[in-house]
């Protein structure tokens, strides 16, 4: 659920041009793409102009509404990278070794290696969550269903605001939980 709602608003950003959303995604996929074309005889200049022109096919793709795309919205975005920076190089000769099929690998396992990451921190957020007390699991859980404070307190029989102070404190317990476990720093390392 998570992940879709966070593409969706990486997707409205983008078309709106968001300031935020623009800065938040490229700090968060400049680092990948960087390592992919000085690995690749790009310099640090390339890189910020296939980040830009890979943003703007992007746009153009998104904007136009015809675009399905059935990966994550950064794995999609690293596959138009490559295929910019393989074609520039091609045109400076540099390399003939390129079709769609290398790069729809290339995508698949992205894909697949950003699958594993999300299933770890999954699993992670699952082991910490089973922690919890079961009143705390409940009201996490009724959060999760998408319902109100207000209907929530019903439920449980919380006034509206300890409901709303108690969901907050859990949230913690958990994020400290988790923060301590040393599968955390590996993950962060990855991401």
């Amino acid at each position: 659920m998570g992940k879709t709602n966070t593409d969706q608003a990486i997707i409205s950003g983008i078309i709106k041009g968001d300031e935020r959303i623009l800065k938040v995604f490229y700090r968060d996929n400049i680092r990948y793409i960087q390592g992919y074309i000085l690995r690749n005889d790009g310099t640090m200049q390339d890189v910020e102009d296939i980040f830009q022109d890979a943003l703007v096919v992007l746009y153009q793709k998104l904007k136009s509404g015809a675009l399905e795309i059935h990966v994550p919205v950064k794995t999609y975005f690293y596959g138009i990278c490559k295929n910019t920076w393989r074609s520039r190089l091609r045109k400076k000769q540099k390399t003939t070794t390129d079709d769609d099929l290398i790069i729809n690998k290339e995508i698949v396992v992205d894909y697949i290696t950003t699958e594993i990451e999300n299933k770890e921190r999954e699993h992670l957020y699952r082991k910490h969550f089973q922690k919890l007390s079961n009143d705390n699991k409940n009201l996490m859980l009724l959060y999760f269903e998408g319902k109100s404070a207000k209907e929530i307190s019903k439920i449980t029989g919380y006034t509206e605001g300890y409901t709303r102070k108690k969901k907050f404190d859990v949230k913690k317990q958990l994020l400290t939980m988790i923060e301590k476990d040393p599968l955390y720093d590996e993950l962060r390392i990855t991401a």
